[in-house]
């Protein structure tokens, strides 16, 4: 399968840049391109053809019928001032042949007409793929990891470039070959699809294996998305965040190995656990470092008022001091009551019920 924008706007059309110029002054008008002499003296005036050239290049009434096929089809004029720019090429098809099967195509698989309308305008190359041979096939490829139509075209919708892209099989293949099951890139495709177009994504597989993360584990993949999602500048103030809190190097990349989800909290999120779990009740961050999943918790619904609840029963001598201050927080709510508040209700129940619905750091 080949990828039309990877061979270059240029080689797709020789003028490409030119008419890019001419398509912005065009659209800036709010009415069709109605006459033969506004496009040629665009083209000759602003974008610097000769007149046989312009006019050989811009045909009237191909252009109006293009602007006139998306406009009926509910694209706006700024959606068609983005499409046609991208994809020049379009404006010399016949667009009930050479667009209409493909916007069909996406109807009868789910997409709405607004669900058309993103993705065209987020992926116009796409218009230019065979129907059989191009897109059909990178639909079916994202279906063979998806349970239904309907949730491979969420995955389109939300990803554009995900159907159709030339390295989007590339990829598929490439984290296949290093040991990615089914399910881990099935995740991939439901969680964040647009990783699975970028060209260099071969260099994150890489980096992802010399942390010394198995690629047979699911927490492989997230890392692919954390490294992926997360800006150098982002990372590096998460790391130090940590570190402030009393993490160490070391501490914060065996966090990363065994639950990268962790990256992809917010350096927000990271400060105010670290500074009310190490800060305010002043219990050891390594603790973090063994239970990161905490982090993904409700510091208002969960961490707060259950931190509160085991301080209390600390301080009164009711838990050894070298119980496990990772586990109250993985326990169900039922197991919780029992285990920490219930069972201490002949004197502390009402307390403990207090401190529970703390919502308060």
């Amino acid at each position: 399968m080949m990828y039309i924008s990877r061979l270059g706007r240029a080689t797709v059309y020789p003028f490409a840049s030119a008419i890019q110029k001419c398509h912005l002054f065009l659209f800036q008008r709010s009415h069709l391109i109605s006459t033969t002499s506004q496009p040629v003296s665009c083209l000759t005036d602003k974008c610097e053809f000769s007149q046989e050239s312009a006019l050989k290049l811009f045909r009237p009434s191909k252009a109006d019928s293009i602007i006139a096929f998306f406009r009926i089809h509910g694209f706006s004029d700024s959606q068609i001032t983005k499409i046609t720019t991208r994809v020049p090429a379009l404006l010399r098809c016949n667009p009930n042949k050479r667009i209409l099967p493909k916007l069909q195509f996406l109807a009868s698989k789910g997409a709405s007409n607004s669900d058309i309308l993103r993705i065209v305008t987020g992926n116009p190359e796409l218009l230019l793929l065979g129907l059989k041979n191009g897109i059909v096939p990178a639909f079916d490829l994202i279906r063979r990891f998806l349970p239904s139509d309907k949730k491979t075209m969420n995955c389109v919708i939300s990803s554009p470039a995900s159907i159709g892209h030339f390295y989007v099989s590339k990829n598929v293949k490439l984290l296949l070959d290093e040991g990615l099951t089914h399910s881990h890139i099935k995740r991939l495709f439901q969680c964040r699809p647009s990783i699975l177009s970028t060209s260099t994504l071969w260099k994150t597989v890489a980096e992802v294996k010399k942390l010394g993360i198995d690629p047979s584990l699911m927490n492989f993949s997230v890392a692919l998305m954390a490294k992926k999602a997360v800006a150098k500048s982002g990372w590096d103030a998460k790391v130090e965040a940590c570190k402030t809190w009393g993490w160490s190097e070391e501490q914060f990349s065996d966090v990363f190995r065994k639950h990268a989800q962790f990256m992809l909290r917010s350096e927000k999120k990271i400060i105010a656990v670290m500074s009310f779990w190490v800060g305010k009740l002043g219990w050891d961050p390594s603790v973090l470092c063994v239970a990161p999943v905490i982090f993904g918790l409700s510091l208002e619904k969960r961490i707060v008022p259950r931190a509160l609840v085991v301080q209390y029963l600390l301080s009164k001598g009711l838990m050894k001091k070298d119980a496990s201050l990772a586990t109250p927080f993985y326990l169900t709510d039922k197991k919780f009551l029992e285990r920490y508040v219930t069972r201490f209700e002949k004197h502390h129940s009402s307390q403990l019920l207090k401190l529970l619905h703390s919502k308060t750091c």
